[in-house]
C-alpha cells in the first residue's frame, strides 16, 4: 500500500473529529486542553499528527521534509494544515516510495538522532508516533466530554446511539 494512503485515511478522520470538537460546547477550550500538565496541548497533538505523516512520507519518497505549521492555533488553521498535508503526500508519485527497504532515513526523536532502515523507520518509529498523537487528540476531546467515538477515530466502527460497553443495552 502506498504509505500516503495510510496517513490520508487517518488525517481525513482527524478532520471529521475536529469539526465535531469545534462544534461542541466549550470546543474553543479544547484547543489548549492537556491530559496532564507536562504533556502537549490538544492543538500541538493535532499538528504533530500531521507532521509525522510528512516526516514519514518525505524521507521515504526521497524529498525534503516540509511542514505546514502556522503561528495560529485555531480549528481553521489546524484543518488547513491537515488538508495541505493530505494534498502534499497524495501528490508524491507512488514510484518514489519504491526505494530499497534498507535505505537509511534520518530524524530526531526528542533529543535522540535516528538513522533507521526505511521499513523500521516507518513501522517502528513513524506510525507509532503518528497514532500516538492522533490518540491523544481523541483522548483529550473525550476527556472534555466531546461526543466522538471509535468510529470517528477509525472510520469503521459503528455503534447505536448511546451504546456503552459499561452499561447493558437491556436491563435483565
Amino acid at each position: 500500500m502506498h504509505p500516503s494512503a495510510v496517513f490520508h485515511r487517518s488525517l481525513a478522520q482527524l478532520c471529521g473529529m475536529l469539526g465535531k470538537i469545534e462544534a461542541h460546547p466549550g470546543g474553543a477550550d479544547v484547543l489548549s486542553a492537556r491530559l496532564h500538565e507536562d504533556m502537549l496541548p490538544f492543538g500541538q497533538h493535532v499538528r504533530a499528527t500531521a507532521n509525522f505523516a510528512l516526516r514519514g512520507c518525505c524521507p521515504l519518497a526521497g524529498v525534503e521534509v516540509v511542514d505546514f505549521n502556522g503561528d495560529e492555533t485555531s480549528y481553521a488553521a489546524l484543518q488547513w494544515q491537515i488538508v495541505e498535508t493530505m494534498r502534499f503526500i497524495a501528490d508524491i508519485p507512488p514510484a518514489q516510495f519504491n526505494g530499497p527497504a534498507d535505505r537509511i532515513c534520518r530524524d530526531r526523536a526528542g533529543f535522540a538522532d535516528l538513522a533507521l532502515p526505511a521499513d523500521e523507520y516507518l513501522n517502528l518509529y513513524i506510525l507509532p508516533n503518528f497514532y500516538f498523537h492522533l490518540s491523544m487528540v481523541y483522548a483529550i476531546a473525550r476527556s472534555r466530554g466531546v461526543a466522538i467515538g471509535k468510529g470517528d477515530f477509525d472510520g469503521y466502527h459503528l455503534y447505536a446511539p448511546g451504546f456503552s460497553f459499561e452499561k447493558p443495552a437491556h436491563p435483565r
